[in-house]
Formats: C-alpha cells, structure tokens, sequence
C-alpha cells in the first residue's frame, strides 16, 4: 500500500481543496497559532499549508526535518521564511490566480465609495438625516480620471482592465518589469513612482510586501499627489507608511484614502485612520469570496504536485525573495 503524506493546515480550507488532499493526505489542523504549539503540529508533516493567520518560521521549519512544501493558500507570502525554505530545499507555492478579481473588485468598490462620498451618505440615511443642503455629499465621477497602479500584476492588471473599459480611465503604472502586451491593450503607460504619484487621480497599491517594498509608500511620494486624489490601498498595510496616510489626510494634502490591510492586524478600534470621514476601511476581506476561496484552495494541487515529484504549477518568483532588486 502506498504510504500517505501528513499535511498541516493553519486553518481549514474550502472543501474543493480538502477533497484533493484527503484523497492522499492524512490532514491536521493547528489549534493555536503560538510557535511552540504549531512546532508540536509540524515536526512529523510533509507539507504546511498557510491561510491568513500564523507564521512558518525558520524555527519551524528547522523542526521539520520530513518538510518538503510549504503553500499559501492566496498570494501574500511574508509570513513564510523564505530563506529559510530556500536554505533547505523546500518548495515555496502559491495561489497567484485566486483572487486578482476579486481584489481588483474590492479596489473598486473603496474607489466608488470614496468618489461618491457613499459611507457619509449611508451613515446619514441611517440616522435619518435627509440634508437640507442636496449638494453637501458632493462627489466626482470617476470617468476619464486617470487611474495609477503600483504593482501591474494580475490584480493591477485586473484593476486596470475594469476600470478602463468601464470608466475609461487612462492607465499609468509602476512596475519594475514591463507588460508590452498589457501596455497595447490599455494603453497603459510605464512611469516612475514619482511620475505616478504627481499625475494620478486614485492610485491603488497592489506590490507584494516584501523586504524592498515595505514603506515604499511614504510622506515623500504621498506629498507629490494632487489635493483631489485618492489613495487606495488593498496589498500590505506595512507597503505604505500609516503614519505618513494619517498625515495626509490631517493636513489635507490629498482627497482621501482607503484600504483593506493594515500595518498590524487585527488593526485597534483606535486607529487613528478612522477619525476621518474621507477614509474607508474593511478588515481585510477583499480575497474573501466563495469563488476565490474555491480557488485558493486548489494551492493542493501544487502540494501533491511537489509530494509526488512533480514541477509545481506556481512556484513563489525569485523576486518575492529577500535578495531581490529593490524597486
């Protein structure tokens, strides 16, 4: 008979993806997220699947000595060591098709809710506050304002593809590789950060957080916005400066901001971002659909894939490592 793998999950998955690994798998599930609990968890497994909560640390994997992959089940990889993976050989995967829509999706909806002032709206309907001045939650359009992207993979791609065709915003992003291809599709323009910055109406964050990304976005690129721009953040909370956003909207040097990540998580009812009416915030959900949620789980195709020998379909990128280019 062949042997079965043991697999370790930080949480449970969407039955898509349980299904696939119970066929091979024998599946345990971490009870705390405490390192020492989850060494106790991981020290025989072949695989460790990641969701939202938890770390894989080097301790972790040190531990581990039958460890052969470690999945995230979405795309943001920093709570994973990945020198230490690497220094020992073991495979790093990912869901990097998951959810692009349905981030991309969320970046609109912050966009829309900012644009259309719609939370003060809302907040007024329901304390019944019908306004005696009708032009006082007076909002913009987002047609022909041009849209930046910090990050053009698949969710600013995405973002960009949504919000050109339906609202024909010219595209610019920053990027360190170029898209060609997407470039002629949209015609989208390349520029630099302080480009970006300086000419956009809403700018969304989607770069992955990474060593050369965390405080990418501070005083000195938010600064360079105009008064009537919106800054949107749906990647990493720690990509962008809290303190730095907080200013921002203090001294009104841009029109507002949203986001739905936070430099620490769970974010405290006292952030200081929620004092102002022209923030938006959600605690980050936008990945959290049934249909991204299916999708993220099929990271179980990778592990079997790398259980049994086979080339994984989603590797993390060189660029995701540590010793990556900064931008």
């Amino acid at each position: 008979m062949t042997s079965r793998f043991k697999v370790l999950l930080y949480h449970p998955i969407h039955s898509e993806g349980t299904k696939l690994l119970q066929e091979k798998c024998d599946l345990v599930y971490a009870d705390s997220f405490d390192e020492e609990a989850l060494l106790r968890k991981a020290v025989d497994v072949d695989a460790i699947i990641i969701v939202r909560r938890g770390d894989v640390t080097r301790k972790i994997i040190e531990s581990s000595p039958k460890l052969k992959v470690i999945g995230k089940h979405g795309v943001g990889v920093e709570k994973i060591d990945l020198p230490a993976a690497k220094h020992h050989g073991i495979s790093v995967v990912y869901t990097p098709e998951s959810n692009y829509r349905s981030v991309a999706e969320q970046f609109v909806a912050l966009t829309l809710m900012l644009a259309k002032k719609i939370k003060l709206g809302e907040m007024s309907c329901r304390k019944g506050r019908w306004k005696d001045d009708p032009f006082e939650f007076l909002g913009i359009d987002l047609l022909g304002k041009t849209l930046g992207i910090m990050g053009f993979g698949r969710i600013g791609k995405q973002t960009a593809r949504i919000c050109h065709r339906g609202f024909e915003m010219p595209v610019l992003y920053f990027d360190i590789v170029s898209y060609p291809e997407t470039e002629k599709e949209l015609h989208a323009k390349r520029v630099d950060k302080q480009q970006l910055f300086k000419e956009s109406d809403f700018i969304s964050i989607n770069l992955p957080l990474t060593p050369q990304t965390r405080g990418l976005v501070n005083a000195d690129l938010i600064r360079l916005m105009k008064p009537t721009s919106f800054l949107i953040n749906v990647a990493r909370g720690p990509i962008w400066n809290e303190k730095d956003v907080v200013r921002a909207l203090a001294e009104k040097w841009i029109a507002g901001a949203g986001s739905d990540v936070f430099e620490s998580e769970p974010t405290p009812a006292n952030n200081p971002l929620f004092q102002f009416e022209n923030f938006v915030g959600t605690p980050h959900m936008a990945a959290h659909t049934e249909e991204s949620m299916m999708r993220s789980s099929l990271v179980a195709q990778d592990i079997l894939a790398v259980l049994e020998g086979r080339k994984p379909r989603f590797p993390v990128p060189a660029d995701f490592y540590p010793d990556a280019a900064k931008p």
